[in-house]
């Protein structure tokens, strides 16, 4: 008996120590898993990993800066949409079609994106909606499902300024124009926020944000868009009504060296890309090259005059209308006999530019050019552009001088014509062209005297006038000074006969000069394609009208306008 009460009495202690220790582990495991944080696997694991699974960092967009003209008029703008997006492994097939239907698309076509994004965690299946519409998908709480805001690129110009400005991808990403060439300036960061979601995706709650987005920076073009207007609309319908492949204007301040207008035929609408062509996108004025032809012979007059051998007044007999240079014969429309400079100018005499570019050095006549801002970059650094070719050689053949003073043999750019003519009108300073507004004084540099400047003017003063090349060209208002040219397009066996650019560079008022202009017309087909013809009429409409615009003073000269 005695025996069995101890056998039970050491059971009891066993049984009851059992009870005892139990309870502690239990309490020693919890406490490592939810309170200690050195042990493996501890409370910091457990609860990271529970967060992760319910806590997620979703991105915020960030506002990407305005483009404004130089009066503050929107070209660009950024306007918040909704992107629907899903997490495919949380999908539920039961509400395949009803959420197909609610995206307004094919359930075949759901499907198959679904299984493209069937091992990963995330799938776009709407982008950049009006949120209206949006919000009527997420009402429907379809699992799995969610949204982000972003932002939607607006221009307001609409083809007018594309070229110019470009446009961005899906993701607000600079792509072409000024939206790719300042993309990190105008883009901003982006930000972070924490959320807390269900099993099935959705957000149950904002639990803060980690990181704030920065906008984008402004950015402030040197564009007129009343200007841009007025251009865009002369040049249309200027390539329509002569059945041109193509053309440019560029329009630029003499004294800023700004560009106030830049348009392109053809265009696009960056709104709507759904038909845009590769062909409509780029920037003619900066990426395309010609060879600027008789525009030119200022700039050998301008070399010649430097030598101090030459005067405007200097006479060159042109008789008997051509010139052999080696065996090619260069021509003039007839036998114009003795023609001062000025008058070569006046004629555009083909034969009077050979002779006087052959009696001077042809290093002298590519260096002025160079000057000029050929075969150079323009400095702006717009995605595309095309420096051109200005030829150099150790030996310069009589040919080879010839065709480089009347404009062959070398190809520019609207923008470097346009640059050449502001350094003329502003009698020898040349500025780089841009196409920012800006405030600070533009850095010049005298490349030619002032004197030979001005006498180079008073001979493109006279090309407007009558018995000029130009007088198409001619505003009542404002005298003109400026320059025609014509050149033919290199084809499959050189140069192609029924194939041309017409060509017109000037600026307005002559004696103090406000706006330069280039006009480009690519292969027109109605019959005129002489610069005088084609291009001199457009130059007229745009200056008339940018110089009212600008409230310049009309500056009528009697004898100019009635072309004594």
């Amino acid at each position: 008996m005695k025996k069995a009460v101890q056998m039970s009495f050491w059971r009891f202690w066993v049984l009851g120590g059992m009870l005892i220790i139990l309870p502690c582990a239990l309490a020693w495991h919890l406490a490592n898993l939810q309170v200690v944080p050195s042990a493996d696997k501890g409370f910091e694991f457990l609860q990271s990993e529970g967060e992760a699974r319910t806590l997620r960092s979703e991105m915020l967009s960030a506002y990407r800066g305005v483009i404004t003209d130089r009066n503050g008029e929107l070209l660009a703008v950024s306007t918040p949409v909704t992107s629907i997006y899903a997490n495919p492994e949380l999908l539920d097939e039961n509400e395949f079609v009803a959420l197909a239907s609610a995206l307004d698309i094919p359930v075949s076509q759901l499907r198959d994106r679904v299984e493209v994004y069937e091992n990963k965690q995330f799938m776009y299946l709407a982008r950049h909606l009006p949120p209206q519409q949006a919000d009527k998908i997420l009402e429907q709480k379809f699992s799995g499902v969610a949204a982000e805001t972003e932002y939607r690129r607006y221009y307001p110009a609409g083809e007018v300024a594309a070229h110019v400005v470009g446009f961005t991808d899906l993701d607000d990403h600079g792509q072409e124009g000024i939206e790719l060439a300042f993309d990190e300036h105008l883009a901003g960061a982006m930000g972070y926020k924490r959320v807390l979601k269900d099993l099935k995706g959705n957000i149950v709650k904002e639990k803060g944000v980690l990181k704030a987005p920065v906008a984008g920076k402004e950015l402030r073009l040197s564009l007129d868009l009343r200007l841009q207007y007025l251009a865009y609309k002369e040049l249309k319908a200027a390539v329509n009504k002569q059945k041109a492949k193509s053309g440019s204007v560029v329009l630029l301040d003499v004294r800023s060296g700004e560009i106030l207008a830049m348009v392109n035929q053809p265009s696009y609408n960056p709104n709507d890309r759904s038909h845009l062509r590769s062909e409509q996108i780029r920037n003619r004025a900066i990426t395309d090259v010609f060879e600027p032809g008789s525009t030119v012979k200022p700039l050998t007059v301008m070399a010649a005059l430097e030598t101090g051998r030459y005067t405007p007044e200097h006479v060159i007999d042109t008789s008997p209308g051509y010139v052999m240079v080696g065996k090619k014969a260069l021509l003039d429309p007839k036998d114009y006999g003795r023609l001062s400079i000025t008058k070569i100018i006046t004629k555009s005499s083909q034969v009077g530019i050979t002779k006087l570019a052959l009696d001077i050095e042809p290093r002298d006549i590519r260096e002025l050019f160079f000057r000029a801002g050929m075969g150079q970059s323009t400095g702006m650094g717009f995605p595309g552009e095309s420096v051109g070719v200005l030829p150099t050689r150790d030996r310069w053949l009589p040919i080879e001088t010839a065709t480089l003073a009347f404009g062959y043999g070398l190809n520019v750019n609207a923008v470097q014509l346009a640059q050449a003519y502001a350094m003329i009108a502003d009698k020898g300073n040349f500025k780089h062209a841009s196409l920012l507004r800006s405030d600070d004084q533009h850095v010049e540099s005298q490349v030619v005297s002032k004197s030979v400047a001005q006498s180079v003017i008073e001979m493109l003063k006279t090309v407007p006038r009558a018995g000029g090349t130009a007088t198409r060209a001619q505003i009542d208002a404002y005298p003109v000074a400026g320059k025609t040219g014509t050149s033919h397009k290199i084809g499959v066996d050189g140069y192609a006969e029924d194939r041309h650019f017409a060509l017109f560079a000037g600026f307005s008022p002559a004696d103090n000069p406000e706006v330069v202009a280039v006009i480009v017309i690519n292969e027109p087909t109605d019959g005129k394609y002489f610069g005088g013809e084609a291009a001199a009429p457009v130059f007229a409409s745009i200056v008339e009208g940018a110089l009212k615009i600008l409230r310049v003073p009309p500056q009528a000269d009697a004898a100019y306008v009635v072309g004594l």
